[in-house]
C-alpha cells in the first residue's frame, strides 16, 4: 500500500518540478561522475524510443478524429475571430524564423551520417514532399513519414465525418486512448531527462548547456514578441484601436494561470469567466475560446519552427526562402494540430524536420532538447496562446456602447 502510495503520489505530482529535479539531478551526476552520467544515457535513449513509437500514431488518429467529429458553426462573428487566429499562427511562424536567422542555434545531436541526405533547395524539397504525400499509410507510420500520416489522417477524417455517430465515438474513443498512452511516456520525461542531461554534460561538459540557454532565449523571446508587438498589430488592424488594455488584461488573468497549468484545454473556462467580465458576445466567445484552444497556436508554431531550424543549423543545412515560407505554412498547420497532449508541439517537431531530410533518429533527439527547456518553454507557449484566444475574441465579440 505504502508503494502504491508513493506511485501515485509521483504521477499526481508537478511534472515541471519533477523535470527541474531531474534536470539538476543530472548536472549533478555528470559533474561527480561521468562514467556513471554516461551510463545513465540509456534512460534517455529509452524515453526517446519511447517517443518515437507513440509519436505517428498519436498524430494519425488525433487529427483523424479531430475532423471526423469537428462541428461547423454558422456564427457570422466566428470567422473574423478564425482567420485572426490562422493569420496569428502563421505570423508567428515566420517572426520565428526571422529570430532563427538573427540567432542561429546549435544543438548537441548525435548526427553520424545525417549531412549526406541533405536537400538542396526548394524544388528538391516539393519533390520529396510530394514522394511522402503519396505514401502508404502502413509504410509512413513505420518509416515515421509525418507528412504522409498527417495527409492520411485528415483524408480519413473528411469521409468519416459523414460516417454513423457510433463509428465516429470509435475513433474518438481511439485518440482518448492513444492521449492517455503519451501522457503515460510524457510522466516519464524527468527520468529521461536526466539520463540525457547527465548523459550529454558527461560527454560534451558544460558547453552542453548554453546550447539550452540559448535555444531557450530564443524561443522565450519570440514569443514575447509575439505578445506585445505582433497580437497588438494584428487586433489594431482589426479594430482601429488602442489594443493594449485588453492584451496586457489577458496576459495578466489568462496567461498567468496558463503559464503554470501548461494546457490550453484545462484553461478554457479561466478563459470564459474572463470573457463574461469584459461583457463580450457570449454567442460568440462560447464557441471561439474553446476552438481557439485547438487551433490558435502561435506558441507551438514558434517552438517547431524555431527547434526544426536550429536543428538544420547544426546539421549545416541551408535553408532558402520559398523552404523557410513552406516551413512556416508547415508548423502552423502542425502546431493548429498539437493541442490536447502535453508537448504535442514538440511531438510534431519530427514533421517539419522531414521537410529537409532530417532522420527521425535526429528529430527525435531535437524532440528531446525540447523538453529538457520545457520547464520555461512549454509555460510559456501556453500563456501566449491561452492569452491570445481572448485578445482575438475581444477585439471581434465587444459589445457596442
Amino acid at each position: 500500500m505504502e508503494t502504491r502510495s508513493i506511485v501515485n503520489r509521483i504521477m499526481s505530482g508537478s511534472l515541471v518540478m519533477q523535470i527541474a529535479v531531474g534536470i539538476v539531478a543530472g548536472i549533478a551526476l555528470s559533474l561527480l561522475s561521468p562514467e556513471a552520467g554516461k551510463a545513465s544515457m540509456l534512460l534517455g535513449n529509452l524515453f526517446v524510443q519511447a517517443l518515437k513509437a507513440v509519436a505517428p500514431v498519436l498524430v494519425l488518429v488525433l487529427v483523424a478524429s479531430a475532423i471526423a467529429n469537428r462541428r461547423v458553426s454558422h456564427t457570422a462573428q466566428l470567422r473574423p475571430i478564425v482567420i485572426m487566429y490562422l493569420v496569428g499562427t502563421i505570423a508567428a511562424a515566420w517572426l520565428a524564423i526571422s529570430m532563427s536567422t538573427l540567432f542561429p542555434t546549435t544543438l548537441a545531436l548525435q548526427v553520424s551520417e545525417v549531412t549526406a541526405t541533405a536537400p538542396q533547395g526548394i524544388a528538391q524539397v516539393l519533390g520529396g514532399l510530394l514522394l511522402k504525400l503519396v505514401d502508404n499509410p502502413v509504410n509512413a507510420i513505420l518509416s515515421a513519414n509525418y507528412i504522409g500520416i498527417l495527409v492520411w489522417g485528415v483524408l480519413l477524417g473528411v469521409f468519416l465525418h459523414h460516417a454513423a455517430d457510433a463509428t465516429r465515438q470509435v475513433l474518438a474513443d481511439l485518440a482518448d486512448a492513444v492521449t492517455h498512452i503519451v501522457r503515460i511516456v510524457i510522466r516519464l520525461a524527468p527520468i529521461g531527462i536526466f539520463g540525457l542531461v547527465a548523459g550529454n554534460l558527461a560527454e560534451s561538459g558544460l558547453s552542453a548547456l548554453g546550447g539550452y540557454a540559448r535555444i531557450l532565449s530564443v524561443l522565450l523571446s519570440s514569443m514575447l514578441i509575439m505578445a506585445l508587438l505582433i497580437n497588438p498589430l494584428i487586433v489594431w488592424i482589426k479594430t482601429r484601436s488602442n489594443p493594449y488594455p485588453i492584451v496586457f488584461t489577458a496576459l495578466r488573468e489568462s496567461g498567468v494561470t496558463a503559464f503554470f497549468t501548461r494546457s490550453s484545454a484545462a484553461n478554457i473556462p479561466v478563459n470564459l469567466a474572463l470573457c463574461e467580465r469584459l461583457d463580450l458576445e457570449k454567442d460568440t466567445y462560447a464557441l471561439s475560446i474553446p476552438l481557439g484552444a485547438t487551433i490558435n497556436m502561435g506558441g507551438a508554431a514558434i517552438t517547431i519552427t524555431v527547434l526544426t531550424l536550429a536543428a538544420t543549423h547544426t546539421l549545416g543545412i541551408s535553408v532558402d526562402f520559398p523552404t523557410a515560407l513552406l516551413l512556416s505554412v508547415v508548423a502552423a498547420l502542425s502546431a493548429c494540430g498539437a493541442s490536447g497532449v502535453a508537448g504535442g508541439s514538440l511531438l510534431l517537431i519530427p514533421l517539419s524536420c522531414g521537410l529537409f531530410g532530417i532522420s527521425d533518429d535526429v528529430a527525435m533527439q531535437v524532440v528531446a532538447v525540447g523538453f529538457v527547456i520545457s520547464v520555461l518553454q512549454d509555460s510559456a507557449e501556453t500563456a501566449l496562446n491561452s492569452s491570445t484566444d481572448v485578445v482575438f475574441t475581444a477585439a471581434v465579440a465587444a459589445k457596442p456602447d
